[in-house]
């Protein structure tokens, strides 16, 4: 019998990018000239008819302001001076123009690496270079600089390290406070792998506002957020809420849910964790290496989630194609506390 030779595997490069080949190949170049793609057997499609591959044209309410002005410059040149990176940048969020040229950013700390590669994100993963220690310092003055009356901080997921960041989160929050007493922090952070300690070591740092995305429904969760669950997610904003903190959480739409399994989430998120304040938004792939788009969702359908979600006892709801989590940040914290002193 003649024998066969199998090569040793290569080691994979562990800073290739989250998805090596696009979805179904170089689609655009493949269907540009030929018959759609049909996905109608995948759970990302729920219409009737197929859908296709190719990264969709946006409609008109999809539109976003190009990043200029005195305010992006004076940002971008603070993250440049100390060495440190935002989601804003990384995540390539729409809203960037916006944001900077009104003097508020969400900075990104433990680095621009993660180690999970969810299938909507920009954030490159790979093997994370080795904690900044001297970050949180480094974050607490470029907040007392910028003179902000809230800033959004959130990471990377680290699950290479024991505590999955926590100390470092810890750490960074109680240097804003202490640097810019002024300013209101908002930290988003990741689920620790659901260490109740890690989180825990969080809370105790006092943030103003906690938050923790969901980002989509359940049966989403194995194609959007493979390391991740829904069920220990809805656990992270619980704990959150029970301690006491202000508690907050975002979604995203377009990427395969239905309209029904997104009211039915919100009363869930309602029911389970009193989550206080969340954010609706509007899924735009990055590239053709991520998750398709489903669908384009309406204003109309935005503003449908919102008054579904004031009925069902969120304080705060910020609905719209273009909102992110941090989208507007001190605007929702200014709501929330009229509401809050009103009550």
């Amino acid at each position: 019998m003649q024998s066969v030779h199998n090569p040793s595997p290569t080691k994979p490069n562990q800073n290739s990018p989250r998805h090596p080949r696009p979805l179904g190949g170089d689609t655009a170049r493949q269907t540009r000239l030929s018959a759609v793609l049909d996905l109608s057997t995948q759970v990302l499609n729920n219409a009737p008819d197929s859908q296709s591959l190719i990264m969709r044209r946006k409609p008109a309410w999809i539109r976003a302001q190009i990043p200029s002005g005195e305010g992006y410059r004076t940002i971008r040149q603070n993250m440049e001076t100390h060495g440190l990176h935002t989601v804003c940048q990384e995540a390539s969020c729409p809203n960037i123009g916006d944001c900077w040229s009104r003097g508020t950013a969400t900075i990104m700390i433990l680095g621009d690496t993660c180690t999970r590669s969810c299938g909507f994100c920009n954030v490159k993963t790979g093997k994370p270079a080795p904690p900044d220690y001297d970050e949180p310092k480094k974050v607490g003055k470029s907040v007392s600089l910028m003179e902000l009356r809230h800033i959004v901080v959130t990471c990377v997921d680290r699950d290479d390290l024991p505590d999955g960041g926590a100390a470092i989160w810890a750490e960074t929050i109680a240097e804003v406070h202490a640097q810019a007493p002024n300013t209101t922090v908002e930290a988003l952070i990741g689920d620790f792998q659901g260490s109740e300690q890690d989180l825990r070591t969080v809370i105790e740092s006092q943030p103003e506002i906690l938050a923790h995305n969901l980002e989509t429904v359940p049966r989403m969760h194995s194609a959007v957020r493979p390391q991740a669950t829904y069920d220990r997610s809805m656990q992270v904003l619980t704990r959150i809420q029970d301690s006491g903190l202000v508690s907050k959480t975002g979604i995203m739409v377009g990427i395969g849910e239905t309209d029904e399994e997104v009211l039915v989430m919100l009363a869930d998120i309602r029911e389970k964790s009193k989550t206080e304040i969340i954010t609706i938004g509007q899924y735009l792939q990055p590239s053709r290496n991520h998750l398709p788009i489903d669908r384009w969702v309406h204003p109309d359908q935005f503003a449908v989630y919102k008054e579904k979600g004031l009925e069902l006892g969120f304080r705060v709801v910020e609905s719209g194609p273009l909102v992110r989590s941090s989208y507007h940040a001190e605007e929702q914290v200014r709501e929330f506390k009229l509401k809050q002193n009103a009550e």
